[in-house]
C-alpha cells in the first residue's frame, strides 16, 4: 500500500487527507441523522393532545424546543399560537430554514470532496504524464523503467481520485435525500398541530387552563 501511495506522486497526500475527512464527516453526519434523534417517534401526536389538553408553560415549551429538530420547530408555533395563522406559519418557516441549515451541516464540505477528488487524481494525471515526457526527453525511449514510473503516477492518482470521489458522491446524495424527508415529514407535523389547534377563524383557540384548587 505504501509502495502505491508513493508511486502516486505528491497527489496521493491531500487524496489520502480528503478521504479521512470525507469519512469523518459521513460517520457524524449518519451519528447525527439519526431517525429517533431527528424525529423522535410520537412526539408529533404528544404535543398536539399535551396543547389542547392543558396550559402550555413556557417551561415545558423550551424542554420541547431542546429534545429535537421537530421540537424545535413545534415550539416555535406554539410560542406564537395566539397571533394569526400565516404569522405562525411564517415562524415555522424561518425555523425551518435555521433547522435545515443545521441538518446540513458538513453537506457542502462533502460535495466538495467529492468534486474536487477526481480533479486531483487528473491533476496527478498531467503530472505523471509531463514526468514521461521529460524522461524521454532526457534519456529517450529505451528506459522502460522511467516510462513505467510516469505511467504509474498517472494511473494511480487517477484511480485513487475516483476511489475518494465515488463513495463522497454517494453518501452527498444520500445524506441530502434523508434530510429531504426528514424536513417533508416534519412540515406535516407542524401543519398537523395548527390544525389540531385552528378554531377556524385564522387564529389558533386558546389552551385550556387547568383551574386552581
Amino acid at each position: 500500500m505504501f509502495e502505491l501511495i508513493k508511486a502516486g506522486g505528491w497527489v496521493m497526500l491531500p487524496l489520502i487527507a480528503l478521504a479521512v475527512l470525507a469519512t469523518a464527516i459521513v460517520l457524524e453526519r449518519f451519528w447525527t441523522l439519526r431517525r429517533k434523534d431527528v424525529l423522535p417517534p410520537g412526539l408529533g401526536e404528544e404535543v398536539r393532545e399535551w396543547a389542547r389538553g392543558r396550559n402550555l408553560d413556557p417551561k415545558h415549551i423550551e424542554v420541547l424546543r431542546r429534545n429535537s429538530p421537530l421540537g424545535e420547530l413545534l415550539a416555535a408555533a406554539l410560542d406564537v399560537r395566539n397571533r394569526p395563522r400565516e404569522l405562525i406559519k411564517e415562524r415555522i418557516e424561518d425555523t425551518g430554514r435555521h433547522v435545515a441549515h443545521r441538518l446540513e451541516r458538513f453537506l457542502n464540505t462533502l460535495g466538495t470532496i467529492a468534486a474536487v477528488s477526481p480533479l486531483l487524481g487528473l491533476l496527478g494525471t498531467v503530472f505523471g504524464m509531463i514526468r514521461m515526457f521529460l524522461d524521454i526527453l532526457g534519456h529517450g525511449v529505451g528506459d522502460a523503467n522511467q516510462l513505467a514510473g510516469g505511467i504509474g503516477e498517472a494511473l494511480i492518482s487517477t484511480a485513487a481520485g475516483l476511489v475518494v470521489a465515488i463513495p463522497a458522491l454517494i453518501f452527498h446524495r444520500y445524506l441530502r435525500g434523508r434530510i429531504t424527508g426528514y424536513i417533508v415529514e416534519m412540515e406535516v407535523q407542524a401543519t398537523a398541530l395548527l390544525d389540531a389547534l385552528d378554531d377556524g377563524t385564522g387564529r389558533l383557540r386558546p389552551t385550556v387552563k387547568r383551574s386552581e384548587a
